[in-house]
């Protein structure tokens, strides 16, 4: 059933995603109420209600549930107790837990036919040891759950560097994943209506810095373009076995044996700003339609190509100089605090 324009969509977290799944709602004549934390955030300026609570306060949760039509999350770390029972969560509250725990995450892949990169569970110094005999090096360590832009994780480059990166997570439970030679990094970004109709966008090729997603382009090239149609069937797979309801994004690494597996984030994602303008229908107001039953947008590419980069701390200041090039389409996300490594907008070029 169809939730009419008009209604309202509860948005667990208040960050720059919530901010973009509003402007989309409003669009389309939804209203948004924001639960999260903090007392104000991105979300805030274009939301119509923002309710200040924790993740895991269940009883506070069911009540914002309770008050809107509708439940998505722009933010995966949130209680997955805290949404069971509740009704018109999408996506489902089974992608939210599988997406939270990277053993969980490659161990589903994997039983769906997809390829993660050997991985090995740890649970405390000797795991790693035994992991690190098993899985070989260079190796990373990254923490089974809450780890995102390059956090929670260690390189290992050889077994005596162990005992370091265990201490460098915080000894936390993790799993070890052997690295690998690849030629490009891409994810896949699709959507998932209550009928099961799935749209997909083009193969997005992604460059890093430091860790933290750069530069994002379509369309697919070279090895990407190659390995797209293989990764571009896992992700359907995968959509399809959690009965996902929303936008998917799933990462790649493009190797000589074919794209393997990363991870998965179920929700909208950053590797998918540049559809705000260079794609028929943006990722934000496709999540929206789907998670409303309505019909899916058309995931065209509006010209011949597209490019967004990510403006990350002080890169911001440039912001003047964006605003005075004719192709250039600048999002800013209303932070007032410049910090290194905290993604402040992006600016998106179509051609």
């Amino acid at each position: 059933m169809s939730v009419i324009p008009g209604s309202t969509i509860g948005i667990l977290g208040g960050g720059q995603l919530g901010r973009m799944l509003a402007i989309a709602a409003a669009n389309i004549g939804y209203r948004t109420h924001i639960y999260a934390p903090g007392t104000s955030g991105p979300a805030s300026e274009v939301s119509a209600r923002w309710t200040h609570g924790a993740y895991d306060d269940r009883a506070a949760v069911a009540a914002f549930a309770g008050q809107v039509d509708v439940v998505t999350y722009e933010f995966e770390n949130v209680d997955v107790g805290a949404l069971r029972g509740l009704r018109g969560v999408h996506p489902s509250v089974k992608a939210l837990e599988v997406a939270q725990d990277r053993v969980a995450e490659k161990s589903f892949v994997e039983a769906v036919g997809g390829r993660p990169a050997p991985f090995w569970p740890v649970d405390s110094l000797k795991d790693l040891k035994d992991a690190c005999k098993m899985v070989g090096a260079p190796a990373i360590l990254k923490t089974r759950r809450f780890g995102y832009d390059g956090k929670g994780q260690a390189r290992i480059t050889e077994a005596a560097r162990a005992e370091a990166a265990w201490a460098m997570i915080g000894k936390q439970p993790a799993v070890l994943e052997k690295m690998i030679d690849f030629r490009a990094e891409f994810s896949i970004l699709l959507a998932r209506g209550m009928d099961g109709t799935v749209v997909q966008w083009d193969a997005i090729t992604n460059i890093h810095k430091d860790g933290i997603l750069d530069i994002s382009k379509v369309p697919p090239t070279g090895v990407v373009a190659a390995q797209a149609a293989e990764a571009a069937a896992l992700a359907e797979r995968i959509a399809g076995a959690l009965d996902y309801v929303g936008v998917l994004a799933c990462e790649f690494f493009a190797s000589a044996d074919g794209p393997v597996f990363n991870e998965m984030a179920p929700r909208v994602h950053n590797s998918g700003h540049w559809t705000i303008e260079g794609s028929v229908t943006s990722q934000f107001e496709n999540h929206i339609r789907a998670i409303c039953g309505l019909p899916l947008g058309s995931t065209a590419l509006v010209g011949k190509r597209a490019e967004m980069r990510n403006l990350i701390g002080n890169e911001v200041e440039s912001w003047p100089h964006i605003l005075g090039d004719p192709k250039a389409h600048l999002h800013l996300y209303g932070k007032t605090a410049v910090k290194p490594g905290r993604k402040m907008g992006h600016v998106t070029r179509v051609e």
